[in-house]
């Protein structure tokens, strides 16, 4: 039941977050971020038991917590990608098979220094006043001799994810150390005006055009019922919001881990009013629900699932987006965090991008050559960047 390890003295490894001293969150002070806190890395770790979950402290000379990262393992399939990637997979693929090195058949296995579960900077925390261009160097050394000394091998690559364009001087050190970066798809982020105390104060900043378009997608739901999802409700509901839930994530490109539905009676539990779910109901179907969460600041969007059939009909997820800033607005959050994927519709309600750079290894010299001729290819979707705003246009006609 050993659940802590520590090596050269300068980091400590807990396989349970309820092993992490007190005096760590103490010393650290990361809890601000509810990503970093022990309540909501319990709810993950407790309910998705398909992933190995890891938690590294970074000591200093003194034995001073200086740094902490999460740490989830997971299965990757190259056979999973199919989108627009999949003409450079192939190739990944082929080249594989000729140099008897990559199996498509067989999954990658990742070690994450990150939350595959959100997107953004929530996976590290360096304490003030530190070296953080050291600090991340010395994260990456700590999370391969774990690699080494845990799992003999069987470790395919390593990953930290996802870091702002302001924080790339730090993570660049990471090239030293051959680790590959490449943009992912960015957040989209609405910047949530003070001015605006209520949904019809947010219509009242719109073009013409957006403004008719919001007001028609709440006429074609108008039909639905909304409620909040209490945890009481949640046993009776999980079945349907989990097939909901995969049918959203089978659309996407890939996923590095399904997310296990039961996590949200812990989440809710843990996090009370903080986790925000809401169902959508037509008549007595449940076609949708949202999910979300308020860290510091921001309202970050979180897992969301939908009945296509009655999508477009009834505008299930452009009335999910309006809700969101509805939430963001009561909750006076400065920020709406509406996550990646679907960035034009996100921005036609007022997102703009934040891009995202994630850093990749391959274990073994050569697969980490052919590895940096893939993750060269893969670009951020393109899309059409929507102005939605009167002020906005008229600081672009000003400019």
């Amino acid at each position: 039941m050993l659940s802590c390890t520590t090596h050269s003295n300068n980091y400590q490894l807990y396989t349970s977050i309820k092993e992490v001293p007190k005096e760590v969150w103490t010393t650290l002070q990361c809890e601000d971020s509810i990503y970093l806190s022990p309540d909501y890395l319990e709810a993950l770790e407790n309910h998705n038991p398909n992933i190995t979950f890891a938690y590294l402290v970074l000591l200093d000379e003194a034995n001073t917590p200086t740094a902490f990262t999460t740490i989830q393992i997971v299965d990757f399939y190259l056979e999973s990608v199919q989108n627009d990637m999949q003409s450079i997979v192939d190739w990944v693929k082929c080249m594989g098979r000729k140099l008897r090195i990559i199996s498509p058949e067989t999954p990658f296995k990742v070690l994450t220094s990150g939350n595959i579960f959100v997107s953004g900077e929530h996976g590290i925390f360096i304490k003030q006043d530190q070296d953080k261009q050291q600090i991340i160097k010395d994260v990456a050394k700590a999370l391969v001799a774990y690699s080494n000394s845990h799992y003999k091998g069987s470790i395919d690559a390593y990953m930290l994810k996802d870091f702002l364009t302001e924080s790339l001087y730090i993570t660049d050190e990471l090239k030293d150390d051959h680790f590959n970066s490449f943009q992912v798809e960015p957040n989209m982020i609405l910047s949530l005006d003070k001015s605006w105390n209520t949904f019809d104060d947010y219509l009242a900043a719109m073009r013409t055009k957006f403004r008719v378009k919001a007001k028609k997608a709440m006429k074609q739901s108008d039909s639905l019922r909304i409620e909040d999802i209490s945890i009481e409700m949640l046993d009776e509901l999980l079945p349907q919001m989990t097939t909901l839930y995969k049918t959203v994530t089978n659309k996407a490109g890939f996923n590095l881990g399904d997310f296990d539905l039961e996590t949200y009676k812990c989440l809710k539990q843990n996090l009370e009013d903080q986790y925000l779910l809401k169902g959508y109901w037509l008549e007595n179907k449940l076609v949708g629900f949202m999910s979300g969460i308020i860290n510091q600041d921001t309202l970050d969007a979180h897992f969301v699932g939908i009945d296509y059939k009655f999508n477009k009909s009834y505008a299930i997820y452009q009335r999910m987006l309006y809700d969101y800033i509805i939430l963001g607005i009561e909750q006076n959050v400065n920020y709406i965090n509406f996550g990646r994927t679907a960035s034009e519709i996100k921005s036609s309600v007022g997102a703009v991008p934040q891009d995202l750079t994630i850093y990749l290894r391959h274990k073994k010299t050569i697969p980490n050559k052919i590895l940096s001729l893939f993750l060269n290819k893969i670009k951020p979707t393109a899309f059409k960047q929507k102005l939605p705003f009167k002020e906005v246009i008229q600081v672009l006609k000003t400019n």
